[in-house]
Order: C-alpha cells, then structure tokens, then sequence
C-alpha cells in the first residue's frame, strides 16, 4: 500500500460520512497517473500554491486603494485567512480540511487589480461582462498553463468550489459551501479592522444591534460566527449559519456597503477615475495592437478572440504592474525626469 491510499483509507474510516473523500473524487478533466503520496486534493492545493497567479495576489488590492501602511489586508492576505476559517470549521465538523483549503487558496485567483473597482470597470467595457468566480475558473481552466500541461486540470469538486464561492449557485460539496461562508465572514471583519485603521470608520458606528450577536472585537466575531456555524450545521447537509447570525451578519455585510465599500472615502473620485483611465486604456490599446500582448495571451487571441486575451492579460495584472505598463505606454518619458 502507497502512502497516498493510506491517506484515502482514514478518509473514509474517519471523516464523517457527508465529507468529500478523495479517493472517489469526481475526477480531473484530463485524467492523469495519481501521485504516490498526495491525494487528488492535496495535489491540487499544491499545484494553486506554486501558481504564478497565487504569486500575484500579494500586490493585488482587497479595498483600499494604494494605502499608506503595512498592515492593510491584500488579495492575498485574504485569501490566508478565508483558508483559516474554512480549514478551521472543516476539522471540527470532520470534513475534508485537504479539499476545503484547496478551494480557499484558489477562490480569488481571477481577481482584477484595483480590487472591486478594477473589476467594475472591467466588468463594463468587457463584451460579456466580467466576474472574478468565473475567472478564476479560467485562470486553473487555462491560463496556469506549463509545457506539459494546460491549465492546472484541478478535480471536479475544487472547481466547482472555486467557480461558486459566490454568486447565484451552492457547491456541490460541504467543504465549497464552507468556503462559501468563510469568504464572507473573513472579508466583512477584516475589512472592519481596516476601515477603522484608515478613518474610514470608528468602532462605536458599527451597528449595535448587530455587534450584539456576532461580538465585540474581531476575534469575538470570528469564533462566534464559526461557532455557530458548526452548531447550526452538524449532522445537516447543507452548510449554514442559524436564522439571527445570518440576519445579523447579512445586516453588518449591507451596512458595510453603505459606509465603507462605497463611501466617499474609499471610492474617491480621482483615484476612481485613475482606475477607470488605466484599464480602460490599456484595454483598448491591446484591442488594437494585439501583437504587442506577451507570446501566451497572443495564442489565446487566436483561440478565443483578441476581446478575451486582452481581458485575461488585464485582470491578471497587479497594481502596481497595470501603473507601472500604463506609465510605459502613455506617460512621456521626459514627465518621469522632472
């Protein structure tokens, strides 16, 4: 017996019985030889950590806009702690914590720079629209591509993970759908830290009656949220939080939007306008010179149409990499000398 089956028995000797095992995974797109020491869900977490497009998430903006100080929550920062919480429900509801990380890891990859803002104007001037779920499929679909291999021919269950971290549609398995709330519950309290460091918001706005239930700090919120979310959902089929959690964090999520998301302070109207001015222009210029795209997005032209190239180019792009080839482009170089 390989170390790898080893691994599949205790699976399915000591998950609970709902858990997603390995070992009858729905399969990968392209069938391939397994690995001798990893299970098909370990192998895909690897295979996400050791991505370009995992690389970039570090120099990619969760919500403030180029901040001033080292302890604003990144795409990448994010993503960490979406796989803490995740990783931490699946252990206490004996789930399988290998596939739950993998699609942790590998649920933003598609995320444009600029954060939300970035994907709004992309999402406008695309033909077709633009959604980070859907790129992010995209992106372990097709763009991580070796010469051996295109794409990261991740299973069936951490692509449907990744594809329905949010949006209309559920996972089809426990471990996608505690993604799905762990997402929410790490975003809407990191971003209350940050909203309180920057100014943007104080402590004593948050609303009260949503506190109440959910915690005072940080800390308290995320232990309650998960706490109660393993209560509510033992011995169920679905993942889910109980009727006043939901309520309450849905309210601090609508609240959150209105006061911080899009508050005056964070969507600024120069910087907004500088968003808008760099995608937008760098869109089209590779629209119309399609032969300057780097050698992989000029095959994808070729394959999927110019429109599509162009667009997985961009919403790869770090910030500062989209100013930094902005610059380049269409700032005179004697401006830069002064």
């Amino acid at each position: 017996m390989n170390f790898r089956e080893d691994i599949e028995n205790r699976e399915y000797q000591t998950l609970d019985v709902r858990a997603a095992k390995s070992g009858c995974s729905r399969g990968r797109t392209k069938s391939e030889e397994k690995c001798e020491y990893r299970t098909a869900f370990q192998r895909d977490r690897d295979r996400i950590i050791h991505s370009k497009s995992f690389r970039r998430l570090m120099h990619k903006t969760q919500v403030f806009l180029a901040p001033e100080g080292d302890h604003y929550r990144t795409r990448l920062t994010h993503t960490l702690e979406v796989a803490q919480v995740a990783r931490t429900i699946a252990r206490i509801l004996n789930y399988n914590e290998d596939l739950t990380e993998a699609i942790a890891l590998g649920h933003d990859l598609g995320h444009t720079p600029f954060g939300h803002n970035g994907e709004a104007v992309l999402n406008q001037i695309h033909l077709g629209g633009f959604k980070h779920r859907v790129q992010s499929l995209r992106v372990v679909d097709i763009l991580e591509s070796t010469p051996k291999r295109r794409g990261l021919n991740l299973t069936a269950e951490v692509r449907d993970g990744i594809l329905n971290h949010s949006g209309p549609d559920f996972p089809m398995t426990l471990e996608g759908q505690i993604v799905r709330y762990s997402d929410r519950i790490a975003y809407i309290n990191h971003d209350i830290d940050d909203a309180i460091r920057s100014g943007v918001l104080r402590g004593e706005e948050l609303p009260e009656e949503n506190i109440q239930v959910l915690g005072q700090s940080h800390s308290d919120r995320i232990n309650n949220l998960i706490d109660d979310i393993v209560h509510a959902s033992e011995g169920k089929d679905r993942i889910q939080l109980s009727e006043p959690f939901q309520q309450a964090l849905d309210e601090l999520r609508t609240f959150m939007f209105r006061n911080v998301y899009e508050s005056a302070e964070v969507k600024r109207e120069a910087d907004l306008n500088k968003v808008e001015v760099v995608i937008t222009q760098l869109y089209d210029y590779f629209l119309e010179h399609e032969g300057k795209l780097p050698e992989q997005y000029q095959r994808i032209a070729q394959e999927d149409g110019v429109q599509e190239a162009v667009k997985d180019y961009i919403s790869g792009m770090t910030d500062r990499y989209a100013v930094s080839l902005y610059s380049d482009l269409f700032v005179p170089k004697f401006w830069n000398e002064h």
